[in-house]
């Protein structure tokens, strides 16, 4: 089982939380704002012509944003966050399949193979007694073992939930009205849920200095 001091941030963890939630949401608002305005950025940099349409622009640069934010990560933080590194990674494979292909199917599936990724991995971890999501929040607050189990499961549920929406909003609406989803609409989603998980929270949490006491 794993123990809180597992689970201790790091000080730049404690130190940098806005610079944390600007690296992963950044790359995100890039795709999206890149996407709304693809077209006057192909007629300001043709050469962006390459890579194809407005959407196929959009993910060159989320590939292009999401490395500079895992780089901006290791040189700040000195570590790489746990799911923008995963997402990383799915992030340019799918997306170079997609502009690689042209076939936007692998870019917009990308959202439903990291949220089942991430579902998966949380509820298969409680069976071998991991409760995975404390090395994710960790520098968010500490709780003891029975909360960590209690999140892990909702949000391992929650992330299952965003993997089969995404499906059902990319297969029957536009492109357009997709990638504004991934961002005006998992968004206040996930912020609500983050929310409604307040008071399992406040029930488990543990402070720091009884901890280092242990």
């Amino acid at each position: 089982m794993m123990t809180e001091s597992d689970i201790t941030p790091s000080a730049a963890d404690r130190h940098h939380p806005l610079l944390k939630l600007a690296l992963e949401l950044g790359p995100l608002l890039v795709f999206f704002f890149a996407n709304l305005r693809g077209e006057w950025l192909v007629a300001r940099f043709p050469a962006l012509t390459e890579l194809g349409g407005p959407l196929f622009v959009a993910t060159g640069l989320f590939m292009g944003a999401t490395i500079l934010s895992l780089v901006v990560s290791k040189i700040m933080l000195g570590h790489l966050p746990i799911m923008p590194f995963v997402s990383g990674i799915v992030v340019l494979i799918f997306g170079s399949l997609s502009i690689w292909l042209q076939n936007e199917t692998f870019i917009k599936m990308k959202p439903t193979i990291v949220n089942a990724l991430f579902g998966f991995a949380l509820l298969g971890g409680l069976a071998f007694g991991k409760s995975l999501l404390g090395y994710v929040f960790n520098a968010a607050f500490q709780l003891d073992a029975e909360g960590w189990r209690k999140l892990t499961i909702r949000w391992g549920i929650f992330f299952l939930f965003l993997a089969v929406l995404n499906e059902v909003v990319w297969r029957n609406f536009s492109d357009n009205f997709w990638v504004a989803f991934k961002v005006w609409g998992t968004m206040p989603i996930t912020i609500i849920f983050t929310m409604a998980q307040m008071p399992l929270v406040l029930k488990h949490s543990i402070s720091t200095e009884a901890e280092s006491e242990k």
